[in-house]
């Protein structure tokens, strides 16, 4: 359903803008028209593609609700397009994400490849001893920057392009590791709030459990988005997309917002005067 489907299925008339978008946000019709957005971004990347003069594209299939939807499009438009499992250290990367991951490739025909990472994130660590004492957040972000080291590795040797993962709910809230999994060179979801990702994998078919699963980074074991953030997503993108949100969640956005301001923005260089 779309857009022009709400009056004729017997919902409530919105006073506004924002009540439309509230019952939206609930799930009873779609934010978007999915048949011409998927048109519209296998169009972009093509052109991407074309313009790079490059033969095909990696992604890294970590098994999540982005990933998945990158994944599909990227599929769409070129099918010399490769998703990377990339486990490291997490024992959920080596069972639900690595079968998750599996699943969508083998539903969409996606090739797959397997990098291990944990090992070289501890020798990595163990380099690490004598030149500074590493944080339990560091620690969690080693994992994200292997990934883009690998994932850069095929892509340079096989003439590929990167395509990003990160959607328009973490990228407000920067929850996303710097040069890590926000590295890339095109992202086709950057618009795209989590509810319409969701949205759109629904409208594709993808499968059930990567859709009804808590997002998670998997960067250890028992995380999750949303108890790392403090904040769930149905909050940050209703404050996305109407600009409402409860004393609590404001603050909590506003200051995540905030202090991720420089992962948003090209690295400062002196211009002279």
């Amino acid at each position: 359903m779309g857009w022009s489907n709400f009056s004729k299925n017997g919902g409530r008339q919105a006073n506004s803008m924002i009540d439309l978008i509230k019952i939206l946000l609930k799930g009873m019709i779609f934010l978007r028209n999915y048949k011409a957005e998927l048109e519209n971004r296998v169009k972009f990347i093509k052109e991407v593609l074309g313009a790079a003069g490059a033969t095909g594209i990696i992604f890294g299939n970590s098994g999540g609700k982005d990933a998945a939807l990158v994944g599909i499009l990227c599929k769409m438009a070129c099918d010399n397009t490769v998703g990377v499992i990339t486990p490291c250290d997490s024992k959920r990367n080596y069972g639900e994400d690595k079968d998750h991951a599996e699943l969508l490739a083998e539903q969409f025909n996606i090739e797959t490849r397997v990098v291990d990472l944990t090992a070289t994130k501890k020798t990595l660590i163990d380099a690490m001893a004598n030149a500074s004492e590493l944080t339990h957040a560091v620690i969690s972000n080693i994992a994200p920057r292997l990934r883009m080291a690998a994932w850069y590795a095929i892509t340079q040797t096989e003439n590929r392009l990167l395509a990003g993962t990160s959607n328009r709910s973490e990228r407000h809230m920067g929850y996303f590791t710097k040069f890590g999994d926000n590295a890339h060179d095109f992202n086709p979801i950057a618009d795209l709030t989590v509810t319409e990702v969701y949205e759109f994998l629904r409208y594709l078919n993808a499968p059930n459990c990567i859709i009804d699963k808590a997002p998670s980074a998997g960067l250890f074991d028992g995380q999750t988005d949303e108890d790392d953030m403090g904040v769930t997503y149905k909050a940050i993108d209703e404050y996305l997309l109407t600009g409402n949100a409860n004393e609590h969640d404001l603050k909590i956005i506003e200051r995540y917002h905030s202090i991720s301001e420089h992962k948003r923005k090209m690295p400062a260089t002196y211009e002279g005067e």
